[in-house]
């Protein structure tokens, strides 16, 4: 799910890591949005609002929304920057880093969240923001830019597209290719709805706390992909089991 690239990464590997990442997504969004009524996992909303405190002279809150779209930004540029720095040592660690720092992220604003929502809104914002621009960076560069997950302007548009070239695509090939892509996109924007939902549902009782459900599923999608990895491993030694696709 992490460690397949290129041409070893398969249809299922897609809608796997598509559908944890989506989940983790869409409930850092509610979580973020109910704590500080901050967009948390993407930052086209807070354009709009730089643009909107400019005009009304309010450069300081100018600059606060200009400091959440850096902050996706920066999270968007140190995972890209670990990864190149790692692959030239060891390529077996290159996407845990990432997706470690991001879990480490989402940890400390839930055990501390709470405490600064009133004061320091807009350190947990930016917190939230750099963790997802970490995920999208790491997500984008496994799937070769095929699955995104912290927002889904994007997705419902090519979903509107290729639902319409279901009418005008005949030949088998090209329908099952679109088809897949579809399958894609339903589970990113479904895992994302259910991520909201149930953070949705938890924060009235947990509070910033539920975010350590979203840190949950990411170390338990990484655990999961270290066991098959030595699972897979170890068939390869056994006789008879050279080959293991």
């Amino acid at each position: 799910m992490f460690r397949h690239q290129g041409k070893a990464r398969t249809h299922q590997h897609n809608l796997r890591i598509a559908s944890l990442l989506s989940y983790v997504a869409g409930l850092v969004n509610v979580a973020g949005f109910l704590s500080v009524q901050r967009l948390t996992t993407n930052v086209t909303g807070h354009f709009a609002f730089v643009t909107d405190e400019v005009f009304k002279m309010n450069f300081k809150d100018a600059f606060i929304f200009l400091l959440y779209i850096l902050s996706f930004l920066a999270g968007s540029f140190v995972s890209n920057f670990v990864v190149e720095v790692i692959s030239r040592k060891s390529e077996r660690f290159i996407f845990t880093i990432p997706v470690l720092t991001e879990s480490a992220i989402l940890f400390v604003i839930a055990l501390a969240g709470d405490s600064i929502t009133l004061t320091h809104p807009g350190v947990i914002a930016c917190s939230l923001l750099f963790a997802m621009g970490l995920q999208n960076s790491l997500v984008t560069q496994i799937s070769s830019s095929v699955v995104r997950t912290t927002h889904l302007t994007g997705l419902f548009t090519d979903l509107g597209i290729e639902l319409s070239q279901l009418l005008f695509y005949k030949e088998r090939e090209q329908k099952k290719k679109l088809l897949s892509s579809i399958q894609l996109r339903l589970t990113i924007i479904s895992f994302f709805f259910a991520g909201g939902i149930i953070g949705g549902l938890f924060y009235s009782v947990l509070n910033l706390h539920v975010l350590i459900l979203a840190v949950a599923v990411l170390l338990g999608g990484l655990a999961y992909d270290n066991l098959k990895f030595r699972f897979i491993r170890l068939k390869r030694k056994l006789p008879g089991r050279d080959t293991i696709q």
